[in-house]
């Protein structure tokens, strides 16, 4: 028997293996525990504006479905390399407007590859440690300042009114002014504590100031 032969023999006797049907549910319970904490993760530590339950019940389908593809290839050659060419015509084409969705997608799909590859007790583990480091960091990030979005509409009689009371205000920056007939919209830009709210009721009862806002500002979408 020749070299080539052997890595032959070799290859194909480690690949056609064949799935037993005791392999695929553990494969597909490990990954469905996993991915069951990382939206538990995901639903305390989100700063967005909407919830999309979509979005997080996909998470428990990307990595039980990537736990079976990953458990099918691996043991069979003929099916890994079908697999290959026939995920590389796909395009996802829908756009995630937030990194931190895009790591938790990731993240499903890391827990369903450790899961198809029958590597429960490191996934878990990793999965486990991963989670509880980023809750802990979200924690510490809670207490710090969140920039806010400050839109004040006032008449543009009190102008200098307002600089006044802006003043007393944490460091902030104008972002924009808009001026029409009806009267002037002034959008600021400022850093702010949960227990420094009250500073915004001194905007609103400045003389000529008709509405106040403060909305939160996350990234470079606005909200």
């Amino acid at each position: 028997m020749s070299f080539l032969d052997m890595i032959k023999n070799s290859v194909i006797s480690q690949f056609n293996t064949g799935v037993s049907m005791e392999q695929m549910l553990f494969s597909l319970l490990s990954a469905f525990l996993m991915t069951l904490f990382i939206l538990f993760i995901y639903h305390r530590t989100f700063r967005g504006v909407l919830f999309s339950k979509g979005f997080a019940f996909s998470l428990i389908l990307l990595g039980m479905i990537t736990a079976v593809v990953i458990r099918t290839i691996s043991s069979n050659l003929a099916l890994s390399l079908g697999m290959v060419g026939a995920l590389s015509i796909v395009r996802f084409r829908t756009a995630v407007k937030d990194p931190v969705d895009t790591i938790f997608m990731f993240w499903a799909i890391a827990a369903g590859i450790m899961s198809g590859a029958g590597l429960y007790l490191p996934g878990t583990i990793a999965c486990l440690v991963v989670g509880v480091l980023y809750y802990v960091v979200c924690l510490f990030s809670q207490k710090t300042k969140s920039p806010y979005l400050l839109i004040v509409r006032y008449d543009p009689a009190a102008n200098a009114a307002l600089k006044k009371t802006l003043r007393t205000l944490p460091k902030y920056r104008v972002k924009s002014r808009t001026l029409t007939r009806n009267g002037a919209e002034l959008t600021v830009e400022l850093t702010l504590k949960t227990d420094e709210m009250g500073l915004i009721d001194a905007v609103l009862a400045t003389e000529g100031v008709t509405d106040a806002s403060l909305v939160s500002y996350e990234g470079e979408f606005g909200l």
